[in-house]
Parts: C-alpha cells; sequence; structure tokens
C-alpha cells in the first residue's frame, strides 16, 4: 500500500506526476492513433487550439486596421499586442497550476476533463480617431483566451502552456503579418470602408475557396469560444454530469441559436471587433488577470509557496509586478479609453452601412446599366440662340 500512495503524493504538490507516468506507457498502434485523434491531452492538441483559436476573421479584418494604422504601425501593434496576449496567457497559466495544485491537495481529480476539437493610396494613419480604432482592433486579435483554462485543464502537462501559446502567438503572426501587409498594400484606403477584406477580392475560384475555407474555420472556432458558456449553461439546468452527448446538445441550443440569430443581424467585423476589443477584451484577456496575479501573490507566504516562480529574465516577482502594472495602466488608457472612445465614435459613423440581414456586409452598391444611367441624367437645358 505504501508503494501506491507515494504517485498520489506526488501528484498533490503539483508534478502531475501520475498523468505523466499515464502517458509514457507503452501503447499499441491503434491506441496511439485513438490518442493522436481524440484524447486531446497532448501539447499538439493545446498548440492547434490555441492557434484556431486566435486566426479565425482576424485574417479579413487586420488589413482594415493596417488601413487606418498605417504600414509600420500596423506591425508594431501586431508584435506588442501578440507579446502582451502572451504575456497575460503566462498569468493565467500560472493562476491554474496554483489553483490546480491546491486543488489536488484536497484530493480534487483531475483526470477525466478532456477536450478535443498598382497606383493605390496609403494615407494612413489619417485621423486619430482611426488611429485609435485600428489599435483596438488589433488588441481584439490576441483575445483568444476564453478557453485558455479549458485547455490547460484538458493537458496532461498544464505547466507546458505558457511554451505552447506563444508558439502558437509566433505561429499566427506567420499568417496574419504577411496577409494583412499584401492586402493593405493592394488595396490601400479602399480598405477604410471595406472592413472584410473579401469584399474587395475579385470574384474567383481561389476567393470561393477562400470564403468556403473560413466558414468551417469559423465554425470550429465558435465551437471553442462558446465551450466556457455551455458549460456554466449545463450547470445551471443540472445537465453537466449527463454522458449521453445527444441530451447534451438538445441542451446547448438555448445557447446557440441567440448566438447565430445575433451574428446573422449583424456582422460582427472591424467597427464591431473594435468596440467589443475595447469595451470587453480590455478587461478580460489583459487587465482582469494582471490583477489577479498581482492580488494572489501579495503577500510574502504566497509568494515563496508559489508552484511556480517567475522566471529571472522578467525580474522575479519585482519585475512580474511592474509588467502587471505597465499592462493594467496601458490596457486601460489606451485600450479602454482611448480606443473606446474611438470605438464608439466610428461605430456610430459607420452604423448605416451595417445594414439588418444584410446579403453583403459592406460591399459597394451594384452598378446600374448603361440604359439606366441615360434614363436617370438630367435633361440638357437648350438655350436659345440669339439672332
Amino acid at each position: 500500500m505504501a508503494s501506491e500512495d507515494k504517485p498520489v503524493e506526488n501528484v498533490m504538490v503539483g508534478n502531475y506526476v501520475e498523468m505523466e507516468a499515464e502517458e509514457g506507457k507503452s501503447k499499441d498502434i491503434k491506441t496511439r492513433l485513438s490518442s493522436f485523434l481524440w484524447h486531446g491531452g497532448s501539447a499538439y492538441d493545446a498548440w492547434f487550439s490555441c492557434a484556431s483559436n486566435q486566426v479565425a476573421q482576424v485574417l479579413l479584418t487586420l488589413p482594415y486596421s493596417f488601413s487606418q494604422l498605417g504600414m509600420l504601425s500596423g506591425i508594431l501593434f501586431q508584435l506588442f499586442y501578440g507579446l502582451l496576449g502572451s504575456w497575460t496567457a503566462y498569468l493565467i497559466s500560472i493562476l491554474y497550476v496554483e489553483y490546480r495544485t491546491r486543488k489536488e491537495r484536497e484530493k480534487v481529480n483531475f483526470r477525466d476533463h478532456v477536450i478535443q476539437v498598382a497606383g493605390v493610396k496609403h494615407s494612413g494613419p489619417a485621423k486619430l480617431v482611426l488611429y485609435f480604432t485600428g489599435a483596438t482592433n488589433i488588441l481584439y486579435t490576441f483575445g483568444g483566451h476564453a478557453v485558455t483554462v479549458e485547455i490547460m485543464h484538458a493537458m496532461w502537462k498544464p505547466q507546458k502552456f505558457k511554451a505552447i501559446y506563444l508558439l502558437a502567438t509566433l505561429y499566427v503572426l506567420t499568417l496574419t503579418l504577411p496577409s494583412a501587409v499584401a492586402v493593405y498594400w493592394a488595396f490601400g484606403d479602399m480598405l477604410l470602408n471595406h472592413s472584410n477584406a473579401f469584399a474587395l477580392l475579385p470574384q474567383s475560384p481561389f476567393r470561393d475557396m477562400a470564403v468556403i475555407l473560413m466558414l468551417i474555420h469559423q465554425f470550429i472556432t465558435f465551437g471553442f469560444a462558446c465551450t466556457p458558456l455551455y458549460f456554466v449553461w449545463e450547470k445551471a439546468v443540472g445537465m453537466h454530469e449527463c454522458k449521453s452527448l445527444c441530451k447534451r446538445a438538445l441542451v446547448r441550443l438555448p445557447v446557440v441559436i441567440p448566438i447565430w440569430f445575433l451574428a446573422i443581424i449583424f456582422p460582427f467585423f472591424g467597427p464591431i471587433n473594435s468596440t467589443v476589443g475595447s469595451l470587453l477584451v480590455s478587461f478580460t484577456v489583459y487587465i482582469i488577470p494582471a490583477l489577479a496575479h498581482i492580488f494572489t501573490f501579495k503577500s510574502a507566504s504566497a509568494r515563496q509557496n508559489a508552484v511556480e516562480q517567475p522566471p529571472k529574465f522578467v525580474g522575479r516577482w519585482v519585475g512580474s509586478f511592474i509588467i502587471n502594472i505597465f499592462v493594467v495602466v496601458w490596457v486601460l488608457i489606451v485600450g479602454f479609453g482611448f480606443g473606446g472612445w474611438a470605438s464608439m465614435v466610428n461605430f456610430i459613423h459607420q452604423i448605416d452601412t451595417f445594414g439588418l440581414f444584410t446579403k453583403c456586409y459592406q460591399c459597394p452598391p451594384p452598378m446600374l446599366p448603361p440604359q439606366m444611367l441615360n434614363a436617370t441624367a438630367p435633361s440638357p437645358q437648350h438655350h436659345p440662340h440669339a439672332h
């Protein structure tokens, strides 16, 4: 019995030895294939989930942000907010590991929770309102922290999440930066009134294929983003422990249908993304994790007994707290303050271009045929000739 109790004690201090031992057991080919496709706790699964949850429609809206910011500011803000997003994801991972270790000391089992699843004008920045709107839209880009805890909760080794999220962010930058730079270089100021880049691309089989792939990706991202809301709703109606997938799918319909209905009414691009980013993402992704880290480890005993100490290159605890304070102040002033003001002004300015249940969001009006143009043109005035 003593030999059986020893691994349990190791798990209680947060080393996750039990999970690592299970992962290292010999498996046949069928078991390995099944684990790769379904089990969902590997580092690859976490990286794939993080990267998929960040990309989404951002590929279509970043050129719009570049048209507001200009090329240099657009690139710098993407790199800056990518770094800030990685830092707050690191804070969330630290807080989660701390929470999980404390719960494991209370003999809570975490093993059963798994998730799988030419001649173009470039005048930006032209106005201060557009500049901060574009910056806030990029702040929204790296706001995929809604499922961060769920991804770590499903991992065999949650302590690896910090490096995984950073790698996912770097991978996303290899997609978003070249795409945003190329589209902005091609269309320039035309993007100021077309926050969806698809609206400016010429009709072709390649564009149609891109639209289909983006729709598939949106369905996947929708599932990722709604997962925490699903769990809250299932607990509220008492169905969280239900083993039937069909019953749980039916229970989730009251969550899915209103969201789909709102998405059909209002397309969430450009100005709407900026508004959501400034008013909501500023707090949920940046401000709250930084403050939570400060208050969780404010006492000397909490810092001394922390499961994981801050790295030396950031200055240990003093450096971490300084970075956290900078994140809170910067995002509160620039993101929520100036960004909220600029996003609301821009939202009100463009609200007439949204339309309800519009078939084509912010698309240019159809060209009238020549005969209609002639029919609507004013008749020339005939002046009498002087004899």
